[in-house]
């Protein structure tokens, strides 16, 4: 079960307004945000910087953001965070050839050297200890211009903090997002984990 319990989504109305554009992400508020709405203005805060990150101001679309999002969150290990990152990107229109390969992003043809380049960049910046280096950059440089590489580590760095957040918190993972995970990762051994609702 998770430590903190999530709050009902009329706890605070802010937030729960705030929330609605995870209705549109994800097709539902995630418990991470009910329970975060135990302090409002945590909640309040992590929505709106959510909003600021996945605008897209340049040529980092919406469905790359979430495979950027699935591959800093596979690399931390968060299955909480994968599975919603994994249905963001369908949702946001990501080929069917990539939502059924991001395991294979670094050779399947379905990813273009201008993907590759930005989901080599969330792995590298995801580990620990850091590997973004001169390599990474060049990449990146090639590709795509700074503006551009602020938005994907804006991505990166919101996605560690949900990664921290939902591990922790052993989050339970809601029924669609479940369905989403077992879909497009089942088939490389997606499992709900702690994120069950009675295993933490």
């Amino acid at each position: 079960m998770a430590l903190v319990t999530p709050l009902s989504a009329e706890h605070d109305l802010e937030t729960k307004e705030l929330a609605e554009f995870f209705n549109e992400t994800l097709g539902f508020c995630p418990n991470s945000v009910l329970t975060m709405q135990r302090r409002p203005a945590i909640s309040k805060a992590f929505i709106n910087l959510n909003k600021a990150v996945m605008a897209n101001e340049g040529r980092v679309t919406s469905a790359l953001k979430r495979m950027i999002a699935w591959v800093s969150s596979n690399a931390t290990g968060c299955r909480y965070c994968q599975a919603h990152a994994i249905r963001a990107a369908e949702r946001y229109g990501a080929e069917q050839q990539q939502l059924d390969n991001i395991w294979e992003y670094k050779t399947h043809s379905a990813f273009s050297n201008a993907e590759r380049a930005a989901l080599d960049f969330s792995l590298a910046a995801s580990m620990v200890p850091n590997a973004v280096d001169a390599t990474i950059k060049k990449e990146l440089y090639t590709y795509w211009d700074e503006g551009e590489i602020v938005e994907m580590l804006g991505v990166i760095s919101l996605f560690g903090y949900l990664n921290r957040w939902n591990d922790s918190m052993g989050t339970t993972l809601e029924e669609d997002a479940i369905n989403s995970g077992n879909q497009f990762l089942g088939k490389h051994g997606f499992e709900v984990g702690k994120h069950d609702g009675s295993k933490y």
